[in-house]
């Protein structure tokens, strides 16, 4: 197998992995709803919750038609399917690839539920970040990867 075609099926299975522990977590959840509404404490500082959230980050662009939402989302999915194609080294394709799989996690939620199932929620006092899922920590690494793969790289050539 050519180092291309080894750096492709590693990006191709972060995408796999990404958007198969996305809907694990949020079928755990969905399952478990009832009892998460008023948010489950897990450690101080952090609880699980149950929320649809019909917008995007931080409820931004909450009341806008759940499908083109999703269509936007496809659309950025395909764009970055076609850079990771483009990937340099591993380390680019599974950043892709974990935004690839995180989107798609979100978009089928969209499809399903018209809304994306957010859980995770972090507080300092009454303060709370905006919930969120999993796959939203998948993009959020994806793209911290495509921030600092190139640090990465230039290191594991250069060595300590």
């Amino acid at each position: 197998m050519s180092a291309e075609m080894k750096t492709l099926a590693i990006g191709t299975l972060a995408i796999f992995i990404s958007f198969a522990v996305d809907q694990i977590t949020k079928a755990i959840v969905v399952a478990n709803a009832e009892a998460l509404r008023n948010g489950f404490p897990i450690v101080p500082g952090f609880n699980l919750t149950y929320f649809r959230n019909d917008g995007v980050t931080f409820g931004l662009l909450s009341g806008t038609p759940w499908w083109v939402l999703a269509a936007l989302a496809i659309a950025v999915c395909v764009w970055f399917t076609f850079m990771m194609c483009q990937a340099a080294n591993r380390v680019e394709a599974v950043a892709y690839g974990a935004i690839i799989g995180g989107a798609f996690g979100n978009v089928t939620d969209r499809l399903r539920f018209q809304g994306v199932t957010d859980f995770l929620d972090f507080y300092v006092s009454t303060a709370h970040w905006p919930a969120f899922n999993i796959a939203d920590v998948f993009v959020v690494c994806g793209v911290g990867l495509l921030l600092v793969g190139p640090k990465i790289q230039q290191a594991h050539r250069t060595g300590p």
